[in-house]
């Protein structure tokens, strides 16, 4: 594995064990010699997990929106930053230029940047891993959800299965290495086939 595109908040969050989270995952990338794709920004968590990968002599590439250049403040001593024209964008390139996702808590933008890539996997355009790295249990409730959606029968076993979910960076790095992508959702008119 290559590189991971990590996604989290611009802010480091109400617990110190946030930030000590994306210091753990940072450190591990460096470790491992994974490059780390990540928004661009030198603020919270973002910010964090980006100098904790570049204080370890790792690699750390980000991608930012010129609308949210100025906004975030672009982070200015990374091994390559994009600057792309809109947030479509910075998540295609994300997605281009990483083997796997990880997503740390954040807000509503983290969550968006996570649903897509999630639906993008169970429609097939991408086979990448994907896990929630579980810092002071803060998605404990969206796995609750996820768990809902499938009772619900809106969410199919073998997809909800896509979401791997760790307390620990070294252990949900090491789940991507044994990560079978489930089959293609694939529909007709009457039905949709599994």
């Amino acid at each position: 594995m290559k590189r991971i595109a990590v996604f989290c908040g611009s802010a480091s969050g109400a617990s110190m064990s946030y930030t000590e989270s994306a210091i753990s995952l940072g450190r591990e990338l460096a470790k491992q010699g994974i490059g780390l794709v990540y928004g661009g920004s030198n603020g919270g968590l973002m910010g964090t997990v980006a100098n904790t990968v570049l204080q370890e002599g790792g690699e750390v590439i980000g991608v930012i929106p010129t609308l949210l250049q100025e906004r975030e403040i672009a982070h200015t001593r990374l091994t390559k930053l994009h600057i792309v024209g809109s947030m479509h964008e910075r998540k295609a390139k994300m997605a281009e230029l990483a083997d796997a996702f990880i997503v740390l808590p954040g807000g509503a933008g983290t969550m968006e940047e996570f649903f897509e890539v999630f639906t993008w996997a169970q429609i097939g355009l991408h086979q990448k891993p994907i896990g929630l790295l579980n810092a002071a249990r803060y998605f404990d409730p969206l796995v609750t959800f996820f768990d809902h959606m499938t009772d619900q029968q809106f969410l199919q076993n073998q997809y909800r299965s896509m979401l791997l979910v760790e307390n620990s960076a070294a252990q949900l790095i090491r789940s991507f290495g044994t990560y079978e992508p489930p089959a293609v959702k694939t529909y007709t008119k009457e039905k949709t086939i599994y």
